[in-house]
């Protein structure tokens, strides 16, 4: 039975090793992707028949840029500063555009090793041309996807009870939410993505966890689940659960292809709200998503650069208890039991 508490706030992101994306045709020819400073234009790269996404979850660093790789992650040493290098984009032999973000590894000051997170689908033995480098954009699309977002169409409970889809909320409409009651929106963020990759959204689909209908949101979306009895061993009765921890390929599953609409509603704290019926985290501005916020309207909260911690926040169990098939199943029967 797990008692932890006060997890640190992490980003779990698929990597590959940038041994398994090399220049085939160019100056660095047979050499991995690699920071910025040392790309070539032009150069084309291709990715191994044998590359896998290996997971790397990436721990916030108290007032300080970068993150710090947790012992949980099966790449990289555990404490190493991880840095967003840049966003490189890539064009196909049929002149679409794939963006890759550029990890780095730190250990003592020295460059340790890369990594590439893709934010499309990339295939083996196909060319793909560097054509943009951009040190600053690195930030930016890192914090769409660690932004928890709702999809177009899901139905939000306000105050007054009305379930009002997402799209036809306003800033100012009051949202109910767990903890504080009815609450003003102050920010709705919106982007539209192609749903590959990172940016794909998982289903959870009607009924799976009490929702009224499919549920559809950001991959690191946190679902907060009362159990009346502790089915999932987590040594408490409240729990958030990310909802890529969740995907079975059955009730709960990734949706991708084509392009996704996703919304982002921003309140003074960090709330629970209700999605479709089931409570669900608002946006956190935190540093890893506080890029996708525009200034003023950061400054505008509070004049704070990010949320305060709530109390909620400790109730995130680890993925080790969820990594079993009928995890759906349980908290479906915890919450209802």
């Amino acid at each position: 039975m797990s008692t932890d508490t006060h997890l640190p706030t992490m980003q779990t992101v698929a990597v590959l090793r940038s041994e398994d994306f090399r220049v085939t045709e160019g100056v660095a020819e047979g050499e991995g992707i690699t920071f910025a400073d040392e790309l070539v234009m032009d150069d084309v790269y291709q990715q191994s028949q044998s590359a896998t996404r290996i997971p790397l979850s990436l721990a916030l660093r108290d007032g300080e840029d970068g993150f710090v790789i947790d012992p949980s992650t099966a790449i990289g040493k555990p404490g190493n500063i991880i840095y967003l290098d840049s966003c490189v984009t890539m064009m196909g032999n049929d002149s679409t555009t794939y963006e890759v973000l550029v990890l780095v590894e730190v250990e003592d000051g020295a460059l340790e090793a890369t990594y590439l997170l893709p934010l499309a689908n990339l295939v083996a033995d196909t060319n793909y041309r560097l054509v943009g480098v951009d040190r600053d954009a690195a930030t930016t699309r890192f914090a769409e996807v660690a932004c928890v977002s709702f999809t177009r169409g899901t139905h939000i409970t306000m105050a007054s009870g009305e379930q009002r889809v997402i799209e036809e909320l306003s800033v100012g409409d009051k949202v109910l939410t767990r903890d504080d009651g009815p609450q003003a929106v102050r920010w709705i963020g919106q982007t539209t993505l192609r749903a590959v990759g990172e940016f794909s959204p998982i289903v959870i689909t009607k009924g799976a966890l009490h929702n009224e209908n499919d549920l559809l949101v950001s991959p690191d979306h946190r679902l907060f689940v009362y159990q009346r009895q502790d089915k999932l061993g987590a040594g408490r009765s409240e729990v958030l659960v990310k909802v890529r921890h969740l995907v079975n390929g059955d009730s709960v599953y990734r949706r991708d292809g084509g392009f996704v609409d996703y919304f982002q509603l921003l309140f003074d704290e960090h709330q629970i709200i209700y999605a479709e019926g089931i409570a669900a985290e608002s946006l956190l501005i935190d540093p890893r998503t506080r890029a996708a916020v525009p200034e003023d309207v950061r400054a505008a909260n509070g004049n704070r650069t990010d949320h305060a911690r709530r109390q909620h926040s400790d109730f995130e169990v680890q993925e080790k208890l969820l990594a079993q098939p009928d995890a759906v199943a349980l908290l479906r029967k915890a919450s209802s039991s």
